[in-house]
């Protein structure tokens, strides 16, 4: 009887720790399950292309969200990203050019952008002068890619407003 009992528990000790492993292996499991294997999110650093593509002016990419303005060889990029809610900014041209100081420097401004969500108003550069947005709209940094000589855009590095790329 010593034997059976002996082996009795032998046996609900094995049932027990293998409960213990699945159950463990379970949990393990559903932590993991919390940490994503892929990012879904947008690439930061985007080629646009090469800078001839862009007129002297500005050139809406949809895509990126995102005004290049070019005038001759001096390239810069504004956001089209409202500060406000998110929303996609658009371009209106203006009247006749004008002429502001931003950063110290002379930028002849083209367009003014408006939210059509809630009512935002900016600049040209980006400043924002009306509606709820409470901060201008970002200028990203631009560089040019050694292997091809396209324009590449950092979305993540927003640039100071006097930030001008020029193409020698």
């Amino acid at each position: 009887m010593a034997e059976r009992k002996d082996r009795r528990d032998f046996l609900v000790g094995i049932g027990i720790g293998a409960g213990v492993v699945a159950l463990g292996g379970q949990g393990i499991a559903a932590l993991r399950s919390l940490v994503p294997n892929v990012s879904y999110d947008a690439p930061t650093t985007v080629k646009l292309g090469p800078p001839a593509e862009f007129p002297d002016g500005m050139k809406f990419l949809p895509e990126q969200r995102l005004f290049v303005f070019r005038e001759g060889n001096t390239f810069h990029a504004i956001s089209a990203v409202c500060t406000h809610l998110g929303c996609t900014v658009r371009a209106e041209a203006l009247p006749r050019v004008e002429t502001k100081e931003v950063g110290g420097r002379p930028l002849k401004l083209t367009h003014r952008f408006l939210c059509p969500c809630h009512g935002s108003r900016y600049e040209g550069d980006g400043q924002n002068v009306a509606g709820p947005a409470p901060r201008p709209l970002a200028w990203y940094d631009l560089t040019l890619a050694a292997d091809d000589g396209q324009l590449v855009v950092d979305m993540a590095r927003p640039v100071a407003h006097d930030f001008r790329l020029t193409i020698v």
